[in-house]
C-alpha cells in the first residue's frame, strides 16, 4: 500500500503550527518506509521508490507526506526514472542452494517432520509447492491464522490452523514433530506460547523467508533460507527425496479422531451453526474478511480455506473494525466475486459508517453478525481468568426487564436508513432462508444473527503456557 499524507509547508515543519502532525515519526512503527518530500523535483524517484519497496521482498505499507508548499510547487523539468537502485534495498528472491539441500537433507533424516505455514506462504503463491513437497514427503501441514489458505484445508494431510485458538490436533502435531518446516512463517507469541516449552521435542528447525531479519527473531533456526518461498520450495521439492511416515501419520490421524472440532446440536442458535451453513450455502466459493474477537475463530474454523487469498484479517495487529471496509476493498477489487464480512457485533460498529460507502458504490457486500451482546473474547478471558467478574464487556442496557433487552443499535434499522438489507434472525430454523435471501440481493446486506450469549472459543491455550496447558472444548457444551 502507498499512503500519500499531506503536511504543513515546508517552513512550518516543526514549529507545531495549525493542524502539524509529525507523520514520518508516528508511523515509522507500522511502515516499511516513510519519507518526508522537500522538493517536488524528488517526487518522481519518490514515487518510484516507494512503489518498487512496498511491492518487493516481504510487501508493505510505504508512506510519502508532502508538505503544502511542494504539492503547489511548479516543476518544469520532472523527471519519472525507468529504473530503481537502491543500495541499502537489496531483496534476495533465489534461496543459497546449498542451504536448501541440508533442508533436503533433513527432511529425509526426519521421522516426524511438520510444515508450518504463515502469511508469507500465501504471498509469495506457494500453494502448489507446498501440496507437492507434502505428498513427496509425507508431511503433515499447519498453518497461522493469516497463513490460511496457503494449503488446501480439505487435503488428508491438513491440520488446519495452530496456535492458541488452533486445532488441538495442530498443536499436538507442533509439540511433538522433530522436524519443523517453516515456510513465510515468524513463530509469533499466538503460536509459541510459553517459548521454552515449545515443540520440545524438535531437533531441527528449517526456517525459509524473504525477510532476513525474521529468521531466528523469536525461536533459533538451524537451516535459514533466505528468499522467496516459492522459488526455495520449487528446488526444495526437486531435490528432496521421496518418504512415508506411517507412525507418525498414524498418530496425526489418532489425534483428529480424537479431537476434532465441533459443537452443540441442540435447539440452540450457535455461531458455529451460522458459519457452517453459510459455508453449505456458498460452497465455499466466497472472500471472507473478519473483525476481531471470537467470530474471527470461528470463521477460522468453520471454513474451510482451499484457496490462497481467501481469508482476509488484520492478523497480529488484532484491529476491531477492520473486516467491514477490508472487504469494501475486496469487492472493489473483484466485482464478481462473493465477499463476506463475518464481523462481532462490537467489532461491525467501530466503522459501521461506511454503509454509506458500500450502498453509494453499489458493492454487495454481505456482513454477517454474530451478535452475542458481549465483547465476546474479551468476556471469555474474564470468564476463565477473572472468575466471571464482566466489566465492560456488555453491550445491552442490564437494567432491561428479561425479554425486553435493550441493545443499541438495531442492525436492520440502520441498515434500512442507509438504504441496504437488514435482516434479523434469533432462531435456528431461520438461519438458511435468512442466508439465502442476502445471497440473492444484489445489495449491502446485514445478517444480525442473535447467537448464544456466553458461546466460547475452544481448543485455547492460556497466554504464555504451552500445549500441555491446552484447554478443549467440554464435553457437555
Amino acid at each position: 500500500m502507498i499512503a500519500i499524507t499531506g503536511q504543513v509547508p515546508t517552513f512550518a515543519v516543526g514549529t507545531d503550527a495549525f493542524q502539524e502532525a509529525d507523520v514520518v515519526g508516528i508511523t515509522r512503527p507500522c511502515t516499511k518506509h516513510n519519507i518526508l518530500v522537500r522538493d517536488a523535483r524528488d517526487l518522481g524517484r519518490v514515487m518510484k521508490e516507494a512503489f518498487y519497496i512496498a511491492t518487493t521482498g516481504r510487501p508493505g505499507p510505504v508512506l510519502i507526506d508532502i508538505p503544502k508548499d511542494v504539492q503547489q510547487q511548479v516543476v518544469h523539468d520532472y523527471v519519472y526514472p525507468s529504473k530503481v537502485s537502491i543500495r541499502s534495498y537489496r531483496p534476495v528472491y533465489e534461496g543459497n542452494l546449498q542451504q536448501i539441500r541440508k533442508a533436503a537433507a533433513a527432511i529425509g533424516r526426519s521421522k516426524r517432520p511438520l510444515l508450518y505455514c504463515g502469511q508469507g506462504a500465501v504471498m509469495s503463491g506457494c500453494n502448489e509447492e507446498l501440496v507437492a513437497l507434502s505428498e513427496k514427503c509425507d508431511i503433515p501441514v499447519t498453518t497461522t491464522l493469516l497463513g490460511l489458505g496457503s494449503f488446501p484445508e480439505r487435503h488428508p494431510k491438513a491440520l488446519r490452523m495452530l496456535g492458541m485458538h488452533g486445532t488441538q490436533y495442530a498443536n499436538y502435531a507442533m509439540h511433538y514433530c522433530d522436524l519443523i518446516i517453516s515456510v513465510g512463517a515468524r513463530f509469533d507469541d499466538r503460536v509459541t506460547g510459553k517459548l521454552d516449552e515449545f515443540a520440545p521435542h524438535r531437533e531441527e528447525i528449517i526456517h525459509i523467508d524473504v525477510d532476513p531479519s525474521s529468521i531466528s527473531k523469536a525461536v533459533p533456526v538451524t537451516i535459514p533460507i533466505v528468499g522467496d518461498c516459492r522459488r526455495v520450495l520449487r528446488k526444495l521439492v526437486q531435490l528432496a527425496e521421496p518418504k512415508r511416515h506411517p507412525e507418525w501419520m498414524e498418530q496425526i490421524a489418532q489425534w483428529k479422531s480424537e479431537f476434532p472440532l465441533f459443537y452443540g446440536e441442540d435447539d440452540r442458535l450457535r455461531p458455529q451453526y451460522v458459519i457452517d451453513q453459510l459455508y453449505q450455502a456458498t460452497g465455499g466459493d466466497a472472500i471472507i474478511t473478519t473483525e476481531v474477537g471470537q467470530h474471527q475463530m470461528w470463521a477460522a474454523h468453520y471454513w474451510f480455506y482451499d484457496r490462497p487469498r481467501t481469508f482476509i484479517s488484520s492478523g497480529g495487529q488484532g484491529t476491531m473494525g477492520f473486516g467491514f471496509p477490508a472487504a469494501i476493498g475486496a469487492q472493489l477489487a473483484h466485482p464478481d466475486k462473493l465477499v463476506i464480512d463475518i464481523a462481532g457485533d462490537g467489532s461491525i460498529q467501530m466503522n459501521i459508517q461506511e454503509l454509506a460507502t458500500a450502498v453509494i458504490e453499489r458493492l454487495p457486500v454481505k456482513v454477517v453478525i454474530l451478535n452475542n451482546l458481549y465483547l465476546g473474547m474479551v468476556r471469555q478471558w474474564q470468564e476463565k481468568f477473572y472468575n466471571h467478574n464482566y466489566s465492560g464487556v456488555y453491550l445491552a442496557d442490564p437494567s432491561s426487564p428479561p425479554g425486553e433487552i435493550f441493545y443499541p443499535p438495531d442492525f436492520v434499522k440502520l441498515c434500512e436508513a442507509y438504504g441496504a438489507l437488514g435482516i434479523k434472525v434469533t432462531k435456528k430454523a431461520d438461519v438458511r432462508p435468512a442466508i439465502d435471501e442476502a445471497l440473492r440481493t444484489p445489495k449491502c446486506a446485514f445478517l444480525d444473527f442473535w447467537v448464544e450469549e456466553e458461546e466460547n472459543v475452544w481448543p485455547m491455550i492460556p497466554a504464555g503456557k504451552s500445549v500441555k496447558d491446552m484447554m478443549g472444548q467440554p464435553r457437555e457444551s
